[in-house]
């Protein structure tokens, strides 16, 4: 069986999380540095391989006080953990344009398996005759899994940060 090769084009695509702050509101945040690649069978990313690596010390969340607390050891410990790796172990077709994702995660030293859903884009040829393929992949994870502990108690009891991040990521990649 023939495969395919794909790296991100990070111009086109984007990572991101959702955490809810207070339990009123979300905070969104990205990751402005990140690469990676895929292999895929001839016209489908089932049985496929992607893997991901993004730098954490890129957090961005438009807030740079906040952003610097997300890189202290309360949360990302960047000065020890720069990256976070992604790597599928299971990518099965759900339907034409659905996918189903098992990836093993590794934040701060810790390594665990996340499901996720995709939703396939399509495939398209831009201006320069390279062939591009777009991918939406969203999951959820307990941040203190992975060592990300921090929480302050509010007033009448609510934490300021819940444990559930909500990750999106807009992915286009270009065949090698």
């Amino acid at each position: 069986m023939s495969t395919k090769k794909w790296s991100i084009d990070p111009s086109h695509s984007e990572i991101q999380f959702k955490v809810k702050h207070l339990v009123i509101s979300t905070v969104t945040g990205s990751f402005d540095e990140f690469s990676g690649e895929a292999t895929t069978p001839e016209n489908t990313f089932e049985g496929g391989e992607i893997a991901v690596k993004i730098n954490a010390t890129s957090i961005n969340t438009n807030n740079a006080q906040r952003d610097g607390h997300l890189k202290s050891a309360d949360f990302f410990e960047t000065e020890g953990h720069p990256e976070i790796n992604i790597k599928t172990t299971s990518i099965k077709k759900i339907d034409d344009d659905e996918y189903a994702i098992v990836a093993d995660v590794t934040m701060r030293g810790v390594t665990k398996a996340i499901e996720f859903k995709a939703e396939y884009g399509g495939t398209a040829n831009d201006a320069y005759g390279n062939t591009k393929v777009g991918l939406e992949v969203k999951g959820k994870l307990n941040r203190k899994d992975f060592g990300l502990n921090w929480n302050a108690v509010v007033e009448g009891g609510g934490l300021t940060v819940s444990e559930e991040v909500k990750l999106i990521a807009n992915l286009q990649f270009i065949q090698q």
